[in-house]
């Protein structure tokens, strides 16, 4: 009975086939989860970093950023929050998708 032949050996090649690399893809959720998480843990460390040293307060350049956000109540607090942590979803869900277009386009 003749053996099987492989791939490999019809194009005089043997050995473990490496695999194919495909482009590198940034997953968009893990993107969005660490950018998100990450800009409202620095949005609580300039809260503090306020009400520690309200002198060097960064909270008028804030009003911008923030839509909403007022310095300091409960209530502006969560808002802030939540607004940092939706900006960095926002950038996750343009830029991983971009990146991921680009990167299997330019490989």
């Amino acid at each position: 009975m003749p053996e099987a032949v492989t791939t490999f050996e019809q194009h005089g090649r043997s050995g473990t086939p490496l695999p194919v690399r495909g482009s590198p893809r940034i997953p968009v959720v893990a993107l969005g989860m660490s950018l998100g998480t990450f800009l409202a843990l620095t949005f609580v460390l300039c809260v503090l970093f306020d009400l520690w040293f309200p002198t060097l307060a960064m909270n008028p350049l804030w009003a911008p950023l923030l839509p909403g956000f007022t310095w300091i109540s409960w209530t502006s607090f969560l808002l802030g929050l939540i607004e940092a942590f939706s900006y960095g979803w926002y950038i996750a869900l343009i830029f991983a998708p971009l990146y991921n277009f680009f990167a299997a386009k330019f490989r």
